[in-house]
């Protein structure tokens, strides 16, 4: 098993695969303290580490200076305001008004098996599991913290999550729960962190640490297109393939808080967990909270390993489903090709073109409802527009099903518009202040997904559309963030509870969706990548990464993304060109490689495309069906980015046997005078030849990392390559 007591010294240690995690209980108070994580090693007390031999000494010992101890001693969920002046992982709220918090050691327990979380989105596992359970007491509040840990052993992996529960007769307020705290000795350390906005998500951000408090975070009601639930904490000098990291990654699609605190003692505290601001959660006697979970990764070999750990374990134990492991299908979407303007024979027409070419899947996205004829009215209105979809929706189903192509279809269940007969009979549905005008963006409200019968209405509705005709795919927007928190389902002590109740009541929707229809191809969607988290992962195997689909802009926009997610999560597709955010044009055979490395499909009218873009399409619907299987299920290497070079972008997959890889080189910028690029490739067995299958060359593993290979044949700016390995028997 993982997870090991020993009863002499007090301690407990996690050991996954390269990993060593030790926690320990000190002093007669029994105190938990963090004592070490990072690389494996064989010793299991290590309690030196925490320094209570040294001033200010534990209070039994030195009672005149608990303060100072409190505020230097490595906790491992540290309270709040009784003297640890740090950020607090939890702080409650008593009927009185008193904040204060302390947690000390009262039982624990070890089983195997992964840990699972009421209502919420978990990593899973069995016999390749095991689990720590901390139960912690505030015995002048009554209050249970139960600290959740698991490891995957055969993974460098552990994550947490944070039970708590009001044994007490009153009742108190959880003002702050986090799902992990980890106390790192030293400072000098870098951060990384990932931002943007809408069409350029998840761009990656690389910092100093240094005394202070960093802090990323949501409060829009989702992960958001702004900030990610995701932070490294990395060796200053560590590269992509050398130091240590520390990858922190939130399973949450809601408000969140990710930060890194340098302390006076060269000290560095990094937490996560719901973003404690607006949030208030009341416990009434017996009632318990549970926090959602933090995945926690360590590396000993760089940004490289880390991120294919986060891959390989959101893979095989979050994502679920038919398409878990599948080949997911090559679909065109018709928004780009015609917004609003489109009608069934219009649809009929893209379906016929695109079949032909071997596109397996139409995509009918916003416009099909209602009176949805922008974006200024009708959603809540979810039933088909016969004036549009003439026939019905059966109709247009079964014509594109006789086309040999599958059917997907666009919801947006959680708003409605004012403009629609769903408002106009039930305003109050809508989340919103009383006593205040309500925000609109993009001309809509957000629905009170907190309340039960919301929900039942928008199941029907989803359930009714769905059952109507043979649907495979459901697109899932959400196009706005939460503003203007109010429900009139809450009363005023409660109303703090609406934003996480509301990530609930969507966690809850999306797993009825997917019973119901165990079928159904789910794509995740946020107005482009606004709601691209884990959380999300555990009900759709994929979700769409940016409304830009600019080749380029998508080059940072999914390296950044693949820092934490595996290359089959992130929808990619071919678009038109000029591209319609950024009005740049690249070649179609580059857009075409650049969405390769994610579900790979079409974002355009295939009836307008030149001729010679639309002979390209076969030949890129062979190269997905070439290599998917190898980017789907293989290890991923980041060779060099143009924003680090200024000139080209350059990745690999490898499969997990190493006999075959594939390098996708995309010069971004053309320099005048240069020799050709040379990389050097990753993750071969240096002792084995390497074929070339577009040239017939043979090259040794060693070679083809250590010497590097020289990338000739390409020309002009947005232009790309791939190159396609396999092991050679001679």
């Amino acid at each position: 098993m993982g997870i090991n007591y020993y009863e002499k010294s007090k301690v407990f240690k996690l050991d996954s695969n390269n990993t060593s995690y030790i926690i320990a209980i000190v002093d007669e108070e029994q105190f938990i303290g963090h004592v070490y994580f990072g690389k494996r090693i064989v010793d299991s007390n290590l309690n030196y580490l925490l320094r209570t031999n040294e001033p200010p000494f534990v209070p039994t010992v030195n009672g005149r200076d608990r303060i100072s101890f409190m505020d230097s001693f490595s906790f491992e969920y540290p309270g709040n305001g009784l003297g640890d002046f740090r950020e607090s992982a939890i702080s409650v709220e008593t009927e009185k008004g008193s904040q204060c918090t302390s947690l000390t050691y009262l039982s624990h327990k070890i089983y195997q098996e992964k840990f699972t979380l009421k209502g919420l989105p978990a990593t899973f596992g069995k016999e390749e599991c095991s689990t720590l359970e901390i139960t912690c007491i505030d015995k002048q509040l009554h209050l249970e913290v139960v600290l959740l840990y698991s490891t995957f052993e055969n993974l460098d992996v552990i994550t947490r999550s944070v039970r708590v529960k009001n044994l007490g007769e009153s009742s108190i307020f959880i003002n702050k729960v986090l799902s992990a705290c980890v106390d790192f000795d030293g400072i000098d350390y870098d951060l990384i962190t990932l931002h943007g906005s809408w069409a350029r998500e998840r761009i990656i951000q690389r910092r100093k640490v240094g005394y202070g408090k960093y802090i990323t975070s949501s409060n829009r009601g989702a992960s958001s297109h702004q900030d990610h639930p995701f932070m490294a904490l990395l060796d200053s000098d560590a590269t992509e393939d050398t130091g240590n990291v520390y990858g922190f990654s939130f399973v949450y699609s809601g408000n969140f808080m990710a930060l890194a605190e340098g302390g006076q003692f060269n000290t560095t505290r990094i937490e996560m967990g719901i973003n404690p601001a607006c949030f208030k959660w009341k416990l009434e006697k017996d009632e318990e909270f549970v926090a959602p979970e933090v995945v926690m990764v360590y590396s000993d070999k760089g940004l490289g390993k880390m991120s294919r750990t986060f891959h390989d374990l959101y893979r095989n134990h979050l994502i679920r489903g038919k398409y878990k492991d599948l080949k997911r299908p090559i679909l065109i979407n018709n928004w780009e090709a015609t917004y609003f303007d489109f009608d069934t024979e219009k649809l009929l027409n893209i379906a016929r073109e695109a079949s032909k070419l071997g596109i397996e899947m139409l995509v009918m996205d916003d416009g099909w409802f209602g009176t949805r004829s922008s974006d200024n009215c009708a959603l809540g209105d979810w039933v088909v527009n016969e004036e549009k979809i003439k026939g019905g929706l059966k109709y247009l189903v079964d014509e594109v099903n006789k086309m040999g192509m599958k059917f997907g279809i666009w919801f947006e269940p959680e708003m409605i518009s004012p403009d629609s007969d769903l408002y106009r009979k039930h305003p109050d549905w809508a989340i919103k202040v009383p006593e205040r005008e309500g925000s609109l963006s993009r001309n809509q409200y957000v629905l009170d997904i907190s309340r039960q019968e919301i929900r039942n209405h928008i199941m029907d509705k989803m359930r009714e559309v769905l059952r109507s005709a043979n649907i495979e795919y459901v697109k899932w927007d959400m196009n706005r963030p939460l503003s203007d928190l109010g429900s009139v389902n809450l009363p005023a002590d409660r109303q703090g509870e609406l934003s996480h109740k509301y990530v609930l009541g969507v966690y809850e929707m999306m797993e009825q969706l997917t019973k119901e229809f165990p079928d159904l191809l789910l794509e995740n969607c946020s107005g482009g990548g606004g709601r691209f988290d884990p959380g999300m992962l555990y009900y759709s195997p994929q979700i769409w990464c940016s409304d830009d689909t600019d080749a380029v802009e998508r080059l940072k926009i999914q390296q950044g993304t693949a820092l934490v997610y595996p290359l089959s999560t992130m929808g990619a597709h071919v678009s038109d060109c000029p591209n319609h955010t950024v009005g740049r044009t690249t070649p179609f055979g580059t857009r075409g490689y650049v969405a390769l490395a994610g579900t790979f499909g079409y974002e355009l009218d295939v009836t307008k495309i030149s001729q010679a873009d639309r002979d390209i399409i076969p030949k890129q619907v062979e190269l997905y069906h070439k290599y998917n299987d190898l980017v789907r299920t293989g290890d991923y290497y980041r060779i060099n980015n143009y924003l680090d070079n200024g000139a080209f972008d350059c990745w690999q997959v490898v499969s997990k046997d190493k006999k075959e890889t594939l390098i996708t080189f995309i010069q971004v910028l053309a320099k005048p005078n240069y020799h050709s690029t040379r990389i050097k490739v990753k993750g071969l067995n240096e002792s084995k030849m390497y074929k070339n299958l577009e040239t017939g060359e043979v090259y040794s593993g060693g070679a083809l990392m250590y010497a590097g290979i020289n990338i000739t044949g390409i020309h002009g700016d947005f232009t790309g390559k791939l190159l396609h390995f396999k092991e050679h028997q001679e």
